[in-house]
């Protein structure tokens, strides 16, 4: 079992305290933790597109996956069937490593880190938020990068109330940054 699973473990009986849970099967868990990356122009070089797909695949421990356009946008230049991003959505043992890591020890290698915004929630009980690059994480290799990227991070709970989700991430140890919600 995971490091971050253990955690969870033993903070389920606080946390059903502080959300005012009765019923064991409404305590708040995390259900998946989708990572994406927008190819953008990138997406007609071939071998740029390996290498951020190899990047995020490396990050997150499972093999990523390039989307296709579904259709073509004259204005951002896209084309059906063209690439237009990476994604990898982790569940179960998967998501609690890379929450660990992204936890413990990819954030706060940041430059000039105050925390993760509070205001990510989407009112559904999901929390986003971005990365400037890839680099923090120890995986990557900096010299087989060939162009540094960001990344979308999108953590889904089970649950519909964004304080309850907000609860159930600092108890996680998510290091949001300080002051109102």
């Amino acid at each position: 079992m995971s490091r971050m699973k253990q955690k969870y473990l033993d903070i389920v009986p606080a946390l059903r305290e502080d959300c005012a849970i009765a019923n064991a099967m409404q305590t708040p868990k995390l259900e998946k933790i989708v990572i994406s990356v927008g190819i953008g122009e990138e997406g007609k070089d071939n071998k740029l597109t390996q290498n951020m797909t190899d990047t995020i695949s490396l990050i997150a421990g499972q093999k990523a996956v390039i989307v296709m356009a579904k259709k073509s946008v004259a204005g951002f230049k896209a084309r059906e069937g063209a690439p237009s991003g990476i994604k990898v959505t982790l569940r179960g043992e998967n998501m609690y490593n890379f929450f660990d890591k992204l936890v413990s020890i990819a954030l706060p290698r940041v430059k000039d880190f105050r925390g993760v915004p509070r205001k990510g929630f989407d009112g559904r009980g999901s929390y986003n938020f971005g990365l400037q690059e890839q680099l923090m994480f120890p995986e990557v290799v900096y010299d087989k990068i060939i162009k540094t990227h960001g990344m979308n991070i999108t953590v889904v709970t089970s649950v519909q109330d964004d304080k309850q989700a907000f609860t159930l991430l600092e108890k996680l140890g998510m290091p949001f940054a300080k002051g109102r919600k």
